[in-house]
C-alpha cells in the first residue's frame, strides 16, 4: 500500500517529537520549578540545595530548571504548605512537624529527649521511621526526597546560670514558641514556660520577664540573644529536620530519567549539609564563646530518666499514634 500525504506527515510529527525527546534544546526548559521556604539564605540547606539543584539543570540539559526561594518570600508554612498540595507550588522545604495538624505522628520529632544523640537521628530518620513520615507526607500530598537535611539540635540558654540538670529547670522560666510538644515538655521538667513569639524573645530576655529560652545555636547567634544571656548549655532536648519536597501533582509530571536525577542531587547535596551543620556548631560555639557566652553540655540521660518517672512520653505517644511511637523505640529504646 503506497504512503498518503497524512501518512508521511503523521511519521514527519513522531519523528519531531522524537527528536525533541531526545535532543532538548539547549537553555530552553521542559519543566520550571520554584521551591519555596522559610529558612534564611545562609542556611546550609540553602546552600546544598542550590548546588543540586544547579547540577540537575546542567545533568539535565536544561530541562529541569528549579529555583529556591528562602526567607517565606513566597509566603508563610502555612500558605506554601497549602500551595504545594495544590500543585500551584511545585517545591517545598518541609519541616515533618508542620503536617502534625493534618496527622500527628508527623509531630513526633518534637518529643524532648527522644534522641540522645545523632547517630539515633540519622538511623531513624534514614530508616523506617523516616519512610513511615515520608508515606504519611505522600497521603498528604508530597513527595519527599529521601535524605533529610540537618536543622539541629535546640540549646538553653539563661541570664542567671547553666543547666546542668533537671533540678536546673525548677521554676525556671523559659520562653518557648507556641509549640504544645515543647511546652509540655518542659512543664513536665519543672520549669515554667511562657509561650512568646520570637520578635519579642529579646526584650523579653532583657527586662526579666523571663530567665532564658531554647533555639538552635545559629538562632542564638543572628538574633543577639548573648547580649542578654550569659550562659548556654547544650542540652539537645529536641531535633529538629528539613526535608526537601514535591508537590505530588508536580512531581507526576517529571518522567522517570529526570526524578531519578533530582533524587540523585537531592540526596547526595544532603549527607552534605549533614557535615556541613557539624562544622557549622563549632564555629557558632566560637564566635559565641568570644562574644561572651559560657558553655557546658550536660548528660542528657538524667533528663530523659526524669521524664520517664512522669506521664510525659506516656502522653506523647497518645499523641503520636501506636505506629510512630513503636518505630520511634526501635531507635531509642524504650521510652515508656
Amino acid at each position: 500500500m503506497g504512503l498518503t500525504r497524512r501518512t508521511l506527515l503523521a511519521r514527519g510529527a513522531a519523528a519531531i517529537t522524537a527528536a525533541t525527546v531526545l535532543h532538548w534544546p539547549a537553555g530552553a526548559a521542559e519543566f520550571t520549578f520554584k521551591c519555596g521556604g522559610s529558612l534564611p539564605d545562609g542556611h546550609p540547606m540553602a546552600i546544598r540545595a542550590r548546588e543540586a539543584m544547579k547540577a540537575i539543570k546542567e545533568e539535565s540539559g536544561g530541562r529541569l530548571d528549579i529555583t529556591l526561594y528562602t526567607n517565606s518570600v513566597l509566603g508563610g508554612d502555612t500558605a506554601m504548605i497549602s500551595q504545594t498540595i495544590a500543585g500551584a507550588l511545585e517545591m517545598y522545604v518541609l519541616p515533618f512537624d508542620l503536617l502534625a495538624a493534618k496527622n500527628p505522628a508527623c509531630g513526633i520529632f518534637g518529643v524532648g529527649y527522644a534522641f540522645l544523640g545523632y547517630d539515633h537521628v540519622w538511623k531513624a530518620m534514614d530508616g523506617e521511621l523516616g519512610d513511615y513520615l515520608r508515606s504519611i507526607a505522600e497521603q498528604i500530598g508530597f513527595h519527599v526526597v529521601h535524605n533529610c537535611y540537618d536543622h539541629g539540635f535546640r540549646e538553653i540558654t539563661s541570664r542567671t546560670k547553666p543547666i546542668r540538670s533537671p533540678e536546673d529547670l525548677k521554676g525556671f522560666k523559659i520562653r518557648l514558641p507556641v509549640a504544645p510538644y515543647y511546652i509540655s515538655l518542659f512543664q513536665h521538667l519543672g520549669a515554667s514556660p511562657t509561650p512568646i513569639n520570637f520578635s519579642e524573645v529579646y526584650s523579653a530576655l532583657q527586662t526579666g520577664v523571663v530567665d532564658g529560652q531554647e533555639n538552635p545555636l545559629v538562632l542564638i547567634d543572628t538574633a543577639k540573644l548573648y547580649e542578654v544571656q550569659k550562659y548556654c548549655s547544650l542540652t539537645n532536648h529536641t531535633w529538629a529536620g528539613l526535608n526537601i519536597s514535591f508537590s505530588n501533582i508536580a512531581w507526576k509530571r517529571l518522567p522517570p530519567d529526570l526524578q531519578a536525577l533530582a533524587e540523585k542531587h537531592f540526596n547526595e547535596k544532603a549527607l552534605a549539609e549533614r557535615a556541613d551543620w557539624q562544622v557549622m556548631t563549632k564555629t557558632e560555639i566560637d564566635n559565641l564563646t568570644k562574644k561572651g557566652m559560657v558553655f557546658n553540655a550536660p548528660d542528657p540521660k538524667p533528663f530523659q530518666d526524669a521524664l520517664r518517672k512522669t506521664d510525659f512520653y506516656a502522653q506523647m505517644k497518645q499523641k503520636s499514634g501506636d505506629k510512630a511511637w513503636a518505630l520511634l523505640e526501635k531507635y531509642t529504646g524504650t521510652l515508656t
